[in-house]
């Protein structure tokens, strides 16, 4: 059996006259009830979009109880998340790792070593490069921002890759 049309709060003028009866109350009620902060306005709105959306299905004698139940409900989520996000906050994150301390060293020994052959290419070798692996841009791209030729590029890439595979084996 479907309600009609004039049972429903589909109609603008009945949606209206609810919203400016309870909006108030309502804002109130959240703002008691859970304070401030949690935006009782927003939930306030939430809670009047909700009962526009489920306009056919609610009748205007349980309106009012529709949108404190919805927005009870809406605060209680909010209040739910904000525990989540605080217990999140409160966790330490590790302070350590699974790798040993010779792993480390040496990983701090090849940076180094990395840092002296970058500083070793020459500067269009090294603006090639670092656009390439560092930037990830592609070499044609390289040699639009460059105003250079594609081959131009490749032959600056590959010319310091050659140079880094030396000096890091020399170091």
């Amino acid at each position: 059996m479907e309600k009609k049309l004039h049972d429903t709060v589909c109609e603008e003028h009945l949606f209206s006259s609810i919203f400016k009866t309870h909006s108030e109350n309502l804002y109130h009620f959240l703002y008691y009830k859970f304070g401030d902060l949690l935006n009782p306005k927003d939930k306030v709105q939430e809670a009047f979009i909700k009962l526009w959306q489920n306009c056919a299905k609610v009748s205007p004698e349980k309106a009012k109880s529709f949108l404190f139940t919805t927005a009870n409900n809406l605060m209680l989520n909010e209040v739910a998340h904000q525990k989540v996000v605080l217990k999140h906050q409160q966790q330490k994150p590790k302070h350590y790792t699974n790798e040993n301390p010779e792993f480390l060293m040496q990983e701090q020994e090849y940076h180094g070593k990395l840092q002296k052959a970058l500083a070793n290419l020459t500067e269009a070798q090294r603006v090639a490069f670092m656009m390439n692996r560092v930037e990830g841009k592609r070499f044609k791209e390289i040699a639009e921002l460059l105003d250079i030729s594609t081959k131009a590029v490749e032959k600056r890439i590959y010319g310091a890759l050659e140079r880094l595979r030396k000096d890091i084996k020399e170091l």
